[in-house]
């Protein structure tokens, strides 16, 4: 295996992961609920799930 012929310096490395940084995930809102979702996520309002506006799964509590 190849090895570096001189150690790279912690500065010299920092500066090449510069540009990684972490980003604010993308937010959609509900046209059925209104709520504010994670993008391709499927979200929960009152016990339902929901994904792209439609009901998926039905909460069954009986209160």
């Amino acid at each position: 295996m190849a090895h570096p012929k001189r150690k790279i310096s912690k500065t010299r490395r920092d500066k090449r992961r510069t540009h990684y940084k972490a980003s604010a995930p993308t937010l959609s809102t509900c046209t059925t609920t209104g709520t504010v979702h994670l993008r391709h996520r499927a979200y929960l309002v009152d016990g339902n799930l929901f994904y792209k506006g439609k009901l998926v799964v039905e909460s069954n509590k009986s209160e």
